[in-house]
């Protein structure tokens, strides 16, 4: 019995140090690695990009002409529709002419007038001189008959400058479009007093086609775009100027496309910032001045970017941008990279990356800077 007891106790132990030893064992075994995650990834490549640059702007008529009255008087007749095309010298209104024919017809009796007491004065003078060679007339005589000659002629030409003034305000009693465009509305109808140079205008006539756009640009965007343009030898105005596309208000792209014609030659020191204009084709008169759309200029061509998809570009937590590439090792690494702008739904990156590096594009939520990853390689969405 006491060996029996004996050899319970052993076992009993020798249970408990089997036990003791198997817990021990489970408590330091190390953790197995968890699986790579799936990330899908694309290879980039240097492409030649345009660099652009999309600022917002209003349009602008080419020519406006404000028509007002050169002379006074009181409106017979309005000669156009309004809201419609008309033409260089059409005429528009009718001012009564009758006073103003009056007044022609008058300086032009005066004129004949004076035409005749003209060739009377000459005859005379001619006739005073060959007498006063002869000694017939003194020459006081002589002097009194060539003065009066040279009067006459002076009255001849005041009486001309009156019937051209009188035959210029006749002509003005016609008011004519100065520019070929579209003409508004009308100020005033029939039978209304119009006085020469008055403040309002009758009418105001437009030229749609060609037709500007004036967009504004801060000082510091424009340096690097003179930059670029000048590296380019793209000049405002010329035969390679920039190309310039629209974005109309409902979002459409504009079917026609423009040249930047015109910049300001200084900042405006209360905004900072300079007008520059853009010419385009309008012969449909779809663009009417005041309209707000949206210029994207041509600044040249960057031949070292990368288009990379826009859901594979972060934030840290400074708001800079970065991606997230996975080396030879199959190991993640943040990069830091700058942008410039977007082309359809990829971003433009010029820095932080070099050919060949894979992006990962999806399940950047699942990994972070050094993980293991399995990747797998995706073909990128042609870009617009």
């Amino acid at each position: 019995m006491p060996t029996s007891t004996a050899a319970r106790s052993a076992l009993l132990l020798g249970g408990a140090a089997l036990v003791c030893s198997l817990t021990s064992c489970k408590r330091t075994a190390k953790p197995s690695n968890p699986p790579a995650a799936e990330v899908s990834v694309i290879s980039v490549q240097p492409r030649s990009v345009d660099v652009l640059a999309t600022v917002p702007g209003r349009t602008v008529a080419y020519r406006v002409a404000e028509v007002r009255p050169q002379v006074s008087g009181v409106l017979l007749k309005r000669m156009f529709e309004e809201g419609t095309d008309v033409t260089e010298g059409q005429q528009l209104y009718q001012i009564d002419p009758a006073p103003y024919q009056a007044a022609y017809n008058k300086a032009k009796g005066t004129l004949l007038h004076d035409q005749a007491a003209l060739v009377y004065a000459r005859a005379h003078a001619a006739r005073q001189g060959t007498l006063g060679e002869e000694g017939w007339v003194s020459k006081d005589g002589n002097d009194q008959a060539t003065a009066a000659a040279g009067e006459a002629a002076g009255n001849v030409e005041m009486d001309q400058a009156a019937l051209n003034d009188a035959s210029i305000n006749l002509t003005y009693t016609k008011v004519l479009s100065p520019i070929a465009g579209r003409i508004g509305r009308s100020a005033v109808t029939e039978g209304a007093l119009v006085t020469a140079n008055q403040s309002q205008a009758l009418a105001t006539v437009m030229q749609l086609d060609p037709i500007y756009v004036d967009v504004t640009q801060s000082s510091a965007d424009l340096l690097p775009m003179r930059r670029r343009l000048q590296s380019k030898n793209l000049n405002a105005g010329g035969n390679d100027a920039p190309s310039v596309d629209l974005t109309l208000e409902d979002g459409r792209r504009y079917g026609r496309q423009g040249k930047l014609a015109f910049s300001e030659v200084s900042v405006d020191p209360s905004t900072g910032t300079m007008t520059l204009r853009a010419v385009f084709p309008n012969p449909d008169h779809l663009l009417l001045p005041g309209m707000y759309v949206h210029a994207t200029i041509q600044e040249g061509t960057d031949q070292n970017a990368y288009l990379v998809p826009q859901n594979a570009v972060g934030r840290n937590v400074h708001a800079d941008p970065l991606v997230l590439v996975v080396n030879e090792r199959d190991v993640v690494e943040e990069r830091m990279v700058e942008l410039d702008g977007t082309r359809g739904e990829s971003w433009v990156v010029t820095k932080g990356i070099t050919p060949g590096d894979r992006i990962i594009t999806e399940g950047i939520q699942r990994v972070s800077p050094g993980a293991h990853v399995h990747p797998t390689h995706v073909t990128p969405q042609p870009h617009t």
